[in-house]
């Protein structure tokens, strides 16, 4: 089975021009350890919310493809996110689901989807078109590299072992990584607009 830390290395170099939302503990550390950007910003401390917090950007930045990393523990949290997701369906959001069957950050306890439960199939039944589950590298980043080429809401989830890094403390302050992100939308938004009116 293969690992997060692998998948995100896989994939890092296009996450350059996204919008790039990591949930809690082990995939933000794993994120920040490839090197961190200034369209990272890293949702600790609200698990459950990642699907909920890309939303909100993609709707908000239709012209700006948007990724979240999630995990099991966090999207089992927050069920409703995936008919949310598919209510609304944005064309530019990728959801990557990491489902390693354990709240690996919060002590590694068993989630549902060790006893069967399948996100994948929780995904589409709640109305999510495009869905996927991955169990190799190469499965990851061919899903991934169709996902963000299709302009279409995306679902993916990727089976990964349960281990992670040895700790989960790293240097970037939250409000540091909260006011970087803020100020890159901003200039996101201010060269749209002058784009618009040099077309125009």
């Amino acid at each position: 089975m293969m690992q997060r830390f692998e998948c995100l290395r896989a994939i890092y170099d296009q996450l350059e021009n996204c919008l790039v939302v990591t949930i809690m503990g082990a995939v933000a550390c794993e994120l920040q350890s490839l090197g961190h950007k200034p369209n990272f910003f890293y949702l600790q401390h609200a698990m459950g919310l990642g699907s909920s917090t890309g939303l909100g950007l993609a709707l908000c930045l239709p012209q700006q493809k948007v990724v979240v990393f999630d995990g099991d523990g966090s999207i089992l949290m927050n069920l409703g996110g995936y008919t949310t997701l598919a209510r609304y369906r944005p064309k530019n959001l990728v959801h990557v689901v990491f489902d390693n069957e354990s709240l690996l950050s919060v002590g590694g306890f068993p989630t549902a989807t060790s006893t069967g439960s399948d996100l994948e199939g929780v995904a589409h039944a709640s109305g999510i078109a495009r869905t996927k589950t991955v169990h190799t590298i190469e499965e990851f980043k061919h899903a991934f590299d169709d996902a963000l080429r299709t302009n279409d809401l995306t679902s993916m989830v990727a089976k990964v072992e349960a281990v992670g890094p040895k700790g989960y403390v790293t240097e970037l302050a939250l409000l540091e990584n909260r006011f970087q992100f803020k100020r890159y939308i901003e200039k996101l938004t201010t060269e749209a607009r002058r784009h618009g009116e040099r077309k125009n």
